[in-house]
């Protein structure tokens, strides 16, 4: 406990207090925000964003890492593969946010990385994650992730390699490198207005804190993991309490930057940070085997995602009609005269629910066991 709390007060604190000292860097870089011209948008308020300090998640992306390895330290809990795997999907798919946005920021235009450019990238940093991911077993034969389809825990049943070896790693690291691309580029979508997408993580982020530390306190220890999982209340889960310490370590992050990125926002989180909260909600889900709740805990960022899709169909089979005033959801409420604040506090309490709501099925699942 002395870790994690530890954790989450220093990542609060780096973020908080050094905000200011980054931003003055950012200025003097010249990393300010790029906003599309008025032909390319319809709502001319965010003209007055230009030049805002962009690429704030680098600052929550160390904090985040400056506070687990002190929380480690302090409480004598070395980091293990599982805290490392997450570390690495909110290093990498940041990375790929970072060259997406210092491309924007150089050339001083909106599009930064083209779209299959982006997809790649992300890739490149998952699939790797899927393979670290099913090796390095424990004492007990318990490895980080699983070749198996989870909601509440794996189910037996959904598994990929009882499809054959070959066949079966292929099947596996395409549903992880699903899980790691939808996620990054649904928050990336959903960082549309100031302090949305980092308020809305902390639900998220905090609800799989909570899941992770229940999952410690009802681990399976011994024996065949999988199959005492299978027949009781317990958990498989290779890392449990490290998952819990580094996604407090990253809540704490939000927090102390959302007080620099509420409305009115003075810095940014960009791609680099939207896609690192992708990442590591991703490698939460995969890590705690609760892939499918992911769907419910952090429905949020499905809303936005969604709404786009569902623009674009029924504008193909209307043939040019809009079901919104403008894609994602949120835009639409903006044309709609909803104020800033206004959407991105609903929208918090929306986060807050989804992330309550997926905890409660969490637990309901499990007192069904005992």
């Amino acid at each position: 406990m002395r870790s994690l709390l530890t954790a989450a007060a220093i990542s609060l604190a780096f973020t908080l207090f050094l905000t200011p000292v980054f931003l003055r860097l950012f200025r003097k870089w010249g990393w300010g925000q790029v906003i599309r011209t008025p032909e390319d948008i319809r709502n001319p308020n965010h003209q007055t964003k230009r030049g805002t300090p962009t690429m704030g998640g680098t600052i929550f992306i160390v904090g985040t890492i400056v506070g687990y390895l002190v929380g480690c330290y302090v409480g004598n809990n070395p980091p293990t593969v599982s805290g490392l795997l997450v570390i690495w999907m909110m290093v990498g798919l940041g990375a790929v946010g970072f060259i997406d946005d210092y491309m924007k920021v150089r050339q001083q235009k909106f599009m930064g990385l083209s779209g299959w450019r982006k997809v790649a990238g992300q890739v490149a940093v998952t699939v790797p994650f899927g393979i670290v991911a099913l090796n390095f077993p424990n004492q007990f034969d318990q490895t980080p992730a699983s070749p198996y389809i989870s909601v509440f825990r794996d189910v037996p049943a959904l598994g990929f390699m009882t499809l054959g070896l070959i066949i079966g790693w292929i099947l596996y690291l395409a549903w992880i490198t699903f899980i790691g691309v939808a996620f990054s580029n649904s928050t990336n979508v959903t960082d549309g207005l100031d302090g949305m997408a980092a308020g809305a993580a902390i639900f998220v982020v905090g609800a799989y804190s909570l899941i992770a530390f229940w999952q410690f306190n009802q681990a399976c220890w011994g024996g065949d993991a999988l199959a005492a999982a299978a027949k009781a209340a317990c958990y498989p889960t290779r890392d449990p309490f490290d998952l819990a310490i580094i996604s407090a370590s990253f809540v704490g992050a939000l927090v102390g930057f959302l007080w620099w990125n509420a409305p009115k926002a003075k810095v940014f989180m960009g791609d680099v940070g939207s896609m690192a909260i992708g990442g590591v909600i991703a490698a939460m889900a995969i890590l705690t085997r609760t892939e499918l709740l992911a769907v419910l805990v952090a429905g949020v960022f499905i809303i936005g995602p969604g709404s786009v899709i569902l623009q674009r169909l029924y504008f193909k089979i209307t043939r040019g009609k809009r079901l919104f005033l403008m894609s994602p959801f949120h835009h639409h409420l903006e044309l709609r005269g909803w104020s800033e604040v206004t959407i991105v506090v609903r929208m918090w309490i929306i986060a807050g629910l989804l992330a309550v709501s997926g905890v409660g099925f969490f637990y309901v699942e499990w007192l069904s066991r005992t």
